[in-house]
């Protein structure tokens, strides 16, 4: 272990802010992280035994007590539950003789479940020292038993079982496209860089993580910034649920996000780039250092590219299990070796980024909508889409519908005619960018795609009248109160109140102020959390409680509240401390 440890520390320059990955490597070697391997780090790294083991209690896939030689993680999405994921969990635990959240005795296995794993179009699905497993069934899980209690190597297990396909099905405006590689710099130098950045401008091009912000004013600031010291980042940790478009994008499109990473230093002026990649997509990690060895190779990274002058680099850091680090600067956090709690904002990575120097985070999508732009031009994408939202957006289709994948249409587009392409029949209603989205009904189906309507990251979750939308509900709710990153009281201590206050409406114990109760209580958590994970916890109780109020009320029965506990008094103190902005301390109290 000494040796090993000594080796992972030399290869990573002995660098505090690459903590995480010598963490995997530790945890992938021996299955957890050992107290001495804690000590040996913390010598090497210079930094503190505290902050190593706060960084190993924050990420869900580093253990501090020893877990199986294969772990198993069973994906707990929406829909995998859809498909049956429960009996299937059940099954797996009684043919391997280990509960789920336990080790086996012999210590060859353990099982638990895992929050989404970006395979929503191909489940129920999971993970086996952290490689994907897919579309799990009986007689899968059968082949697995055997293979694990035969104890052979994964490098032995038929390839079937890990087989992760694209399911590129509506191909548009980027999707249809091809570049050459290099193609987009050759494009930006000849035009001129500053000329480049007016094109990207002129596209209109928006970032298509969500929020939406415009691409060209982004990097313009950041190249703005005084100093001679930027980054680069690709934010590649899709881990809302029912995503799965940048996985597909880097399995296929890598190039292109690159191309579109190195673009993007050119103009601002980078030297280091950085792709995170989100640890559930440990399969792509191998091939996209293939790809990145191969840009290298053609002169396309490291020193002097195309012999202009730019010297530029990408490294891949793999995620641990963390779904706010979604948040880009909880992502740079992390990066730096650190957990992933957001930063107060401003200052934003713009100014302030990787190692407090002016720093770009754009998602997969962006870059590579950025590398097309480069070469077609400005007007080619410009002319696609709405007055206010230019080009196009790449759909994660998935839940009930008979064909789930990846669509790719121009801003405007119905929402109905994604439903009858993706052939989604007899619809009780879509949940739209995820858990921390919009979930519109069936009443709902002419609005449009585009910001200035349903602005989305890129997924759509199709539910059918067979599916009951408060078991949607719970489910969401509890992957917020399980993601919370525990900062701050209002999204800790609230998202663990709603998880309690919703388990007692949707099981039939809830009384005639349970909603009211319940809507305040989601209000508080939005307006008082620290940053977006627990503004948008809510989001899945207040969208369905605004469209089918009555489904809330049928759940109720007019019974009091469990002694010694006055919900309806606690929030009218939290009501009254948040005009206060002390919100916060009173949930604290409530907590206690």
């Amino acid at each position: 272990m000494k040796q090993f440890i000594q080796d992972l520390a030399e290869t990573n320059r002995y660098q505090a802010t690459h903590l995480l990955h010598i963490l995997r490597g530790v945890q992938s070697r021996f299955h957890y992280i050992p107290e001495q391997a804690i000590e040996q780090i913390a010598e090497l790294l210079k930094i503190s035994r505290t902050q190593i083991i706060g960084v190993i209690e924050f990420y869900s896939f580093f253990h501090l007590k020893p877990r199986g030689q294969y772990e198993l993680l069973i994906s707990d999405s929406i829909t995998d539950h859809m498909l049956g994921k429960q009996s299937l969990i059940n099954y797996l635990s009684e043919k391997l003789t280990v509960a789920v959240g336990e080790v086996r005795q012999d210590g060859v296995v353990s099982l638990d479940n895992t929050s989404c794993t970006g395979m929503c179009d191909q489940g129920p699905a999971g993970l086996v020292n952290g490689y994907a497993l897919t579309r799990l069934d009986r007689t899968r899980i059968d082949q697995i038993t055997d293979l694990i209690n035969q104890q052979k190597p994964l490098d032995q297990w038929p390839g079937e079982l890990f087989q992760v396909e694209d399911n590129i099905i509506e191909p548009g405006l980027l999707l249809s496209q091809s570049i050459n590689q290099g193609s987009a710099l050759q494009s930006a130098f000849k035009r001129g860089l500053k000329e480049t950045l007016i094109e990207l401008d002129k596209s209109g091009l928006r970032g298509r993580g969500g929020a939406g912000f415009k691409t060209a004013t982004k990097w313009k600031f950041c190249s703005e910034e005084q100093g001679n010291q930027r980054y680069v980042i690709c934010n590649a940790d899709e881990g809302e649920p029912g995503t799965f478009k940048d996985r597909v994008l880097l399995n296929s499109y890598a190039h292109r996000v690159f191309e579109g990473m190195t673009l993007c230093a050119a103009i601002i002026g980078a030297q280091q780039g950085f792709l995170y990649l989100r640890g559930e997509y440990l399969h792509l990690y191998d091939k996209l250092q293939s790809v990145l060895d191969e840009r290298r190779q053609a002169g396309f990274l490291g020193n002097n590219i195309l012999k202009e002058g730019l010297n530029f680099d990408i490294e891949i850091c793999l995620g641990a299990g963390a779904y706010i680090c979604g948040e880009e600067s909880a992502l740079i956090e992390s990066l730096e070796g650190k957990m992933g709690i957001p930063r107060n904002r401003p200052p934003y990575p713009v100014t302030q980024g990787y190692l407090g120097k002016p720093t770009v985070v754009n998602n997969v999508e962006t870059f590579i909508a950025a590398a097309s732009i480069a070469v077609k031009g400005g007007d080619w994408f410009a002319n696609v889409g709405t007055e206010k939202s230019k080009g196009t957006k790449i759909l994660s289709i998935c839940g009930d519908c008979s064909r789930p994948g990846i669509y790719e249409y121009p801003f405007g587009t119905s929402i109905q005619s994604v439903l009858n392409d993706c052939g989604a029949r007899d619809v009780l209603g879509i949940q739209i960018g995820g858990p921390s989205g919009t979930f519109i009904s069936n009443k709902e189906f002419d609005r449009k795609l585009a910001f200035e309507d349903l602005a989305t990251g890129g997924s759509f979750i199709v539910f059918n009248n067979s599916r009951n939308i408060l078991d949607i509900v719970n489910n969401f709710t509890h992957f917020f109160a399980h993601e919370s990153c525990g900062f701050c009281t209002p999204c800790r201590v609230g998202t663990a109140l709603l998880k309690k206050q919703l388990d007692k409406i949707v099981e039939g114990h809830g009384s005639a102020g349970d909603v009211v109760a319940l809507e305040e209580l989601c209000q508080l958590i939005k307006t008082q959390s620290h940053c977006g994970l627990g503004q948008t916890a809510a989001n899945p109780v207040l969208t369905t409680l605004e469209r089918y109020p009555e489904l809330y009320q049928s759940q109720l029965k007019n019974i009091s509240y469990e002694p010694g506990f006055d919900l309806d008094g606690a929030l009218e103190t939290a009501r009254r401390l948040a005009k206060r902005n002390d919100a916060g301390a009173h949930l604290a109290q409530v907590e206690e």
